[in-house]
């Protein structure tokens, strides 16, 4: 059978043997959490709780401020010790609230309708916003947006993303296969809210075991999505890639999915859309992917957001003594971490372990070989971005489509100069903005 996918793109090692065989693990509910105010794209959620306050699991602590933002919930019952800077994944010290656990769960859950099929659209959409869900594939978008499309936007097709591209993670594979029902009512939920009746499932044929379970129960629950094996390449997880191997459509440059009538949500999000519908419960834990040659014993683990890095290694059998690098997400577009004491967050998929050779990378000038243009998904001239870039040329930047990049790295990983592309380009994106 002839797989679907995309144009260009590469094939970096996947390393998910470390574990794509380890069931999913329930963590012990932490002592102590720190909870970012900022977990998602857009405006800072607002504090509603203060110092000393008891708050119950599930309880909102941070509200929406503004269109684009998501409200944050307590991950365990407690005590509020602080809200204040702490160092946060993304590199800086960001506001957060710490708490400190008093006694076993106390849940506050969200008030639902008694079966999902009977309510609304708008009931829905308010349930997902008032659970704080996001894109839990690590854009974080707040998810009670993106399943508002404007009227002028007509969605006919949604795909649930099941292709985890990244290497090493391995989290939607192990969810897709122990949490198969609930993520298909919860793909279900999502595609009742959107009004649309065709529903695909992309997932990459390095995957078998989830594509013949996926397809089983759909059959048996007689759901009419079409699952669709896709030829396993990276960045094939990102939405525009995703849309063009399945639908064959493009998404115009500067647009988005809705653009061509598509919306799509990974596994980890529908998952959170069947929790928060069916059970009341506030996106408060996530499954998070704990793997690497650096980390003794790789899992993939069902823990609270807010919990330390740090912990999670320790309940991973801790790290090795030549352990020189951790990640956040996967070593293609995730975040080199300082500190093992910064909390998980919403869009913490992974953490990656690893024993790098130290090795001084040699960065050569450009030879013009085009391979970065060739693996490009985007079709961008990487080379050109990152030089204008070097060279502070920032006005010229916007002729050649920078803020289209979607930064997966593909150019950087095939350069044969070694040339820090992706690095370059994030710095002319955020200077030609």
């Amino acid at each position: 059978m002839k797989l679907s996918t995309f144009k260009n793109g590469i094939h970096p090692k996947s390393f998910k043997h470390f574990s794509n065989r380890k069931k999913i693990e329930e963590m012990q509910v932490p002592e102590e959490v720190f909870v970012p105010l900022q977990q998602h794209i857009g405006k800072l959620a607002k504090p509603i709780v203060k110092k000393k306050d008891e708050v119950k699991t599930g309880q909102i602590i941070a509200e929406t401020d503004g269109f684009i933002s998501s409200t944050v919930h307590s991950p365990i019952t407690g005590k509020v010790k602080a809200i204040d800077e702490f160092d946060h994944p993304s590199g800086v010290r960001a506001k957060m609230i710490h708490i400190k656990k008093t006694v076993d769960d106390e849940w506050e859950l969200i008030d639902i309708p008694k079966n999902w099929k009977d309510a609304t659209k708008n009931e829905l959409i308010e349930i997902i916003k008032k659970a704080g869900i996001v894109g839990l594939g690590g854009a974080a978008f707040p998810t009670q947006v993106k399943l508002s499309p404007p009227k002028g936007k007509p969605i006919d097709s949604f795909i649930l993303n099941g292709v985890e591209c990244e290497p090493f993670l391995t989290a939607d594979h192990r969810m897709m296969l122990e949490y198969t029902d609930k993520v298909l009512t919860g793909m279900a939920i999502t595609m009742k809210i959107l009004g649309v009746k065709n529903g695909y499932i992309g997932i990459e044929d390095n995957k078998p075991d989830a594509i013949s379970q996926i397809q089983k129960r759909v059959m048996d629950l007689n759901y009419d999505f079409k699952v669709i094996p896709l030829k396993l390449k990276y960045p094939q997880g990102a939405e525009k890639m995703l849309i063009d191997a399945i639908l064959k459509r493009k998404v115009p440059i500067g647009g988005l999915p809705m653009d061509v009538g598509v919306v799509v949500n990974n596994v980890g999000t529908v998952f959170s859309i069947y929790e928060a519908v069916t059970e009341g419960k506030a996106l408060v834990e996530r499954v998070v992917t704990v793997t690497g040659d650096g980390v003794k014993e790789p899992k993939n683990i069902l823990a609270r957001i807010g919990t330390t890095f740090k912990e999670l290694l320790e309940f991973s059998g801790g790290l090795k003594d030549e352990t020189n690098h951790i990640y956040m997400g996967g070593p293609m577009m995730g975040v080199s971490q300082h500190s093992i004491s910064v909390p998980m967050i919403k869009a913490t998929s992974g953490i990656v372990c690893s024993i790098e050779k130290s090795v001084n990378v040699k960065v050569s000038p450009c030879i013009r070989c085009g391979t970065c243009v060739r693996v490009c998904p985007i079709n961008l001239i990487p080379t050109k971005l990152s030089r204008l870039s070097e060279l502070s040329k920032y006005d010229e930047l916007g002729k050649y489509e920078i803020q289209s990049c979607i930064e997966c790295g593909s150019c950087l990983y095939s350069c044969p100069s070694n040339i820090p592309l992706v690095q370059w380009i994030r710095v002319g994106k955020l200077k030609s903005h």
